[in-house]
């Protein structure tokens, strides 16, 4: 598929086609920091931002889901039946989704799209969403993507990569989905010899990310080897439990399912939760397996940069983002405690 290219003055014109067959949901400046919103008729994007301080992950999989209703009137035809919630299904599009976003929804659906089960709630959204990708040149200082399987120029899970060059924006088709996308825009002209500045602008972003995260030696070590390990103490001892980590982590989809009742009528709907959380794991009978602060930041980990390691063969379920470590209010790395795990396969000591 041939780069497009697509001049600022004429972005905005673009954009007004697209409301007339897409929802469109873009990176928007509130209180100080960028999240993914609904954009408004006629209401731009805002493409100067560095990185959203939650990820869109919410836009495939909302935090809070109204899944299923119910009435328990025995007046009512239709009662104790559970009915599915209508939904909106129609066609959406990210304007702006960095790279490392696509990569974590392409992660995620994984766990959402199996051959034992798919998840009609989020495969519905997914499936629903065009992702059109905006270039990361300027990468914040404690992104660590490149080293996470991912990329500031990552092409993975997005249906268009936007790359921004002064006064226009290149854009490169990936799929179909993207192509209908660009055309339905009205952005056709072609962009000769584009894709030399395309490699040279990735080349520049990438000698930008210094930060790192240490992985080679995660697969070849025995699981018992670092769930036994000695630091876990250590690494866990700052933890508030707090869930920070885990809500604004663009890989995490832990979600738990509660019925809401009111009178004789009620809905079920799943919401996000968290393994940091201490009443995650609390069986019925009130036994909770990880029932310490210990065991339940080991887990996060062991499940990150193990488990799924060794499960999908896909490499660790991050794509070096940054948020967890900007946000931790105890300043607890990934990258350091990645580091000690991988130090215990390569039989070498390391300390927090």
């Amino acid at each position: 598929m041939k780069v497009l290219k697509i001049e600022k003055s004429q972005w905005s014109q673009g954009l007004e086609k697209l409301q007339g067959t897409y929802r469109l949901f873009g990176p928007v400046k509130e209180k100080g920091s960028h999240n993914y919103q609904e954009l408004s008729d006629g209401q731009q994007p805002d493409l100067t931002f560095q990185n959203t301080r939650l990820s869109p992950k919410s836009l495939v999989f909302p935090q809070s889901e109204e899944m299923l209703n119910y009435s328990l009137n025995e007046g009512e035809a239709d009662h104790h039946i559970l009915k599915e919630t209508p939904k909106d299904y129609s066609p959406r599009a990210v304007i702006g989704i960095r790279p490392c976003d696509a990569k974590a929804l392409a992660l995620v659906k994984m766990n959402f799209d199996t051959d034992q089960y798919k998840d009609p709630y989020w495969l519905n959204l997914y499936n629903a969403t065009t992702l059109v990708g905006l270039a990361c040149s300027a990468p914040c200082s404690s992104c660590f993507c490149t080293t996470a399987g991912c990329g500031p120029f990552n092409e993975e899970g997005l249906d268009v990569l936007l790359v921004d060059r002064n006064d226009q924006y290149l854009a490169k088709p990936l799929t179909d989905k993207g192509s209908a996308l660009l055309v339905g825009a009205g952005w056709t002209d072609t962009a000769d010899d584009a894709q030399g500045g395309i490699d040279q602008a990735k080349t520049e972003a990438e000698a930008k990310i210094t930060a790192k995260i240490e992985t080679d030696n995660l697969r070849g070590t025995e699981t018992m080897d670092l769930y036994n390990a000695e630091f876990w103490e250590d690494a866990s001892f700052a933890c508030l439990n707090c869930g920070t980590c885990t809500f604004s982590c663009p890989t995490c989809w832990c979600f738990d399912i509660q019925d809401e009742v009111y009178g004789k009528k009620g809905i079920r709907m799943r919401n996000w939760d968290s393994c940091m959380f201490p009443i995650f794991t609390v069986h019925t009978t009130g036994h909770n397996p990880r029932d310490t602060k210990l065991s339940r930041v080991r887990q996060r980990f062991m499940h990150k940069l193990k488990y799924f390691v060794d499960k999908y063969e896909q490499g660790i379920m991050c794509v070096g983002c940054g948020r967890c470590v900007r946000q931790c209010p105890v300043n607890i790395d990934i990258r350091k405690i990645s580091a000690l795990m991988n130090s215990v396969g390569a039989n070498t000591k390391c300390t927090v």
